[in-house]
């Protein structure tokens, strides 16, 4: 029994070490989290034996060691050592944006906070050189400069939210800043100041080479304010059931479309038309103006936009266009040549005029003229000031639809759906001057100021040749093809609008429709300015190659 129990004692002193060595080596290779710094974890390598754990016990430690690692007692500059506002200061700045080329900047559009770019539907836009522009450097730039002073300043009063917000009304308000700022100029000056500050771009409609010049005049005629025996025609203001057509764009009342009128019940119907205008549609609505003789000086004021009333105790009434009924004009001297009451080639507005003054009673072909214009009271003033009233007698001319007093042979009345009043053209035509059929160049820097119910077009323009019989004559004897150059703030971009311009439709060649590759929406076709060409093409056969090296 003793031997028994010596045994297993001694089997147990044998055992019990061993099961302890396990737990004394854990102990030993994890001291405890109480015994560790922070940061003396950190810099000892995992391949260091156990013993350097104990080695440097925490209790043994430094204080300074200690202190050393804690970041409250880091140097300020030890922890800015490499910061990100201390790198080099020419690293940074190494390409500023300030610094890149200016081209580059533009092209990739950061220029943008100007206007955006001109855009004018259905028009031909091809930007040209001043030198090719003829007449340029003969023409009388100090006046054609003062014309533009005259629109510069019902531009810059009206504000944005107020005014028209076309790109081409924000640039050219620009620029009547800095016309105004220097005044008046010389002829050099004037020149190199429309220079400076526009550039020249080509304009036609679409598919056409050249625009439509007409003349206009301001005709005197003798009225009065009650009806008479003798002024009988009513001058009639706008009514105010007469509501603009849809769609309708620009300020002031526009120069086509169907307008409408709004009955009592609210619907919207199309206008009176001039045969019901004359049968008594507008009695009783107290909208006449003023009464005259007879309906060819009614036709007259209607056809010029504006006109004087010479009144009985010779006070002239000056009145202009104010809106029409939405009607196609259809010209009386096109009715009397179709009914062979007068032979084409006899047929001038004089003649007309004597016509109509011969036969007062035959409304029916005046009734085939179905459109019919309105008008407003734009000054009251006496026949005498025009010899002895201070001031240069432009100030006495007829107002356009700008507002403005127009200037003879230096302002025309062009489509303000299209154009903003203000905007320089420079025409080139060969007009008859001299009321004679031999032509004159005309070559002249022009300020649109006016409008009219028939100048319709990107390139179409009436000239103001003033007031009375003489300016007259030059008016009715133009009707005449001419160049357009449109002058546009050099801060608008005429080459990214060009770029949208469609190419007209064209009936390519059998060679060009031969050189088209096999795609169906590619085109290898030589383009003109406006862009690529973007008339989408038909694949061609696959013989077709063949027959057009063949037929070379």
């Amino acid at each position: 029994m003793c031997q028994r129990w010596r045994h297993t004692i001694v089997a147990v002193a044998v055992v019990t070490p061993l099961f302890l060595l396990p737990l004394q080596f854990a102990r030993s290779a994890a001291p405890p989290k109480a015994q560790l710094s922070a940061r003396s974890v950190k810099p000892i390598p995992k391949d260091q034996p156990t013993r350097s754990v104990k080695a440097i016990p925490k209790d043994q430690l430094p204080d300074r060691s200690i202190k050393a690692t804690q970041k409250t007692q880091l140097p300020a500059r030890s922890v800015k050592a490499i910061p990100k506002a201390q790198l080099p200061t020419r690293s940074v700045k190494a390409i500023p944006k300030a610094q890149l080329p200016t081209r580059s900047v533009q092209a990739i559009g950061i220029s943008t906070l100007q206007p955006e770019s001109l855009r004018l539907p259905n028009t031909a836009i091809e930007p040209i050189d001043w030198n090719t522009l003829k007449g340029w450097e003969a023409d009388d730039h100090a006046a054609a400069f003062a014309t533009f002073l005259t629109s510069c300043r019902p531009l810059l009063r009206a504000s944005v939210q107020e005014g028209d917000k076309r790109p081409m009304y924000l640039a050219l308000t620009q620029v009547c800043r800095q016309a105004l700022a220097v005044g008046r100029l010389t002829d050099d000056q004037a020149r190199i100041f429309f220079e400076d500050n526009f550039r020249p771009l080509h304009i036609t409609k679409l598919g056409d080479s050249a625009g439509l010049l007409t003349g206009y005049y301001e005709p005197i005629i003798d009225g009065s304010r009650f009806p008479t025996g003798i002024f009988k025609v009513p001058i009639y203001r706008r009514p105010l059931d007469l509501v603009p057509p849809r769609n309708s764009t620009g300020p002031g009342f526009p120069n086509k479309g169907q307008s409408l009128r709004r009955t009592p019940s609210g619907a919207l119907v199309p206008y009176y038309d001039r045969g019901e205008i004359l049968d008594g549609a507008l009695d009783g609505k107290h909208l006449e103006i003023c009464w005259i003789k007879n309906q060819s000086d009614a036709l007259t004021i209607q056809i010029e936009g504006s006109a004087r009333v010479r009144l009985e105790d010779g006070t002239i009434l000056r009145i202009n266009y104010d809106g029409h009924n939405g009607y196609p004009f259809v010209p009386i001297s096109r009715i009397l040549a179709e009914r062979n009451i007068i032979p084409r080639k006899e047929m001038s507005l004089e003649r007309v005029r004597d016509w109509m003054h011969a036969n007062p009673e035959s409304a029916e072909v005046l009734r085939q003229n179905r459109s019919f214009v309105f008008f407003r009271i734009v000054g009251l003033s006496d026949d005498s000031e025009k010899k002895d009233a201070p001031g240069p007698p432009r100030d006495r001319e007829a107002v356009g639809a700008q507002g403005v007093p127009l200037t003879p042979g230096r302002s025309i009345a062009v489509d303000n759906a299209l154009h903003v009043y203000g905007t320089p053209f420079f025409i080139q035509a060969d007009l008859p001057l001299t009321g004679e059929k031999r032509s004159f160049s005309f070559d002249r820097l022009m300020i649109a100021q006016d409008t009219g119910s028939a100048i319709v077009g990107p390139a179409r323009a009436d000239i103001f040749w003033g007031a009375g019989d003489r300016a007259g004559q030059l008016a009715n004897h133009v009707h005449h093809p001419g160049k357009f150059a449109l002058l546009v703030p050099r801060e608008l971009d005429p080459v990214t609008a060009g770029a949208r311009i469609p190419l007209p439709p064209e009936k390519p060649s059998f060679i060009a429709q031969a050189q088209i590759s096999t795609s169906p929406t590619t085109c290898h076709i030589g383009r003109t300015f406006g862009g690529p060409c973007a008339i989408p093409r038909p694949a061609r056969p696959p013989m077709l190659g063949w027959v057009a090296v063949r037929n070379r």
